[in-house]
């Protein structure tokens, strides 16, 4: 009786251990992934959004793309694909946002698997919604798509409400 105890014992050993190498080998593929972050890009219904965006904004944008680069560099669930070369055709003068999911097609040609693109939507002067979107480089199909509204100033809160979802909402555990 003992030794059909050591055996069933064994065999749990040997299986959670496994599990455990198929869990590692999981989240080792999830670390390989790579994403193309696109420069962040502003929606402007503000009343002075006829108006150019000025060179704060170009900036915050700009730190906001930083943000969402950092956090998906400190999760290690992802390499960096560089974007600064891609041929962006009509999106150039349209935007990302408004190209139809033309961004993963770009991100499949710089050899991502995934492609970011983050959108700062300018109600107001004090009121921002910032909108994180993910999808898959081989479909276009979307993977994630979230948004947080912000009521402060843009140099306090663009690069927050990226980074807030990044740790709660894209690299949440799941």
């Amino acid at each position: 009786m003992f030794e059909i105890s050591k055996r069933y014992s064994l065999a749990a050993v040997v299986l959670c251990c496994w599990l455990g190498c198929a869990a590692v080998a999981t989240t080792a593929a999830a670390a390989n992934a790579k994403i193309a972050v696109f420069p962040f890009e502003l929606e402007d219904f503000s009343a002075a959004g006829k108006q150019e965006p000025g060179p704060n904004d170009a900036s915050h944008l700009a730190q906001a793309t930083e943000e969402a680069k950092q956090q998906l560099l400190q999760s290690g669930r992802y390499i960096l694909i560089d974007t600064a070369g891609a041929d962006l055709g009509e999106a150039k003068t349209h935007g990302l946002r408004n190209c139809g999911g033309c961004e993963a097609p770009i991100a499949m040609n710089l050899g991502a698997d995934q492609a970011l693109i983050g959108i700062v939507t300018k109600i107001s002067m004090m009121e921002y919604v910032v909108t994180l979107r993910v999808s898959d480089a081989r479909n276009g199909k979307i993977v994630s798509n979230f948004s947080t509204d912000l009521r402060m100033g843009a140099s306090d809160s663009w690069f927050r409400g990226v980074r807030w979802l990044m740790k709660n909402r894209v690299l949440a555990p799941e």
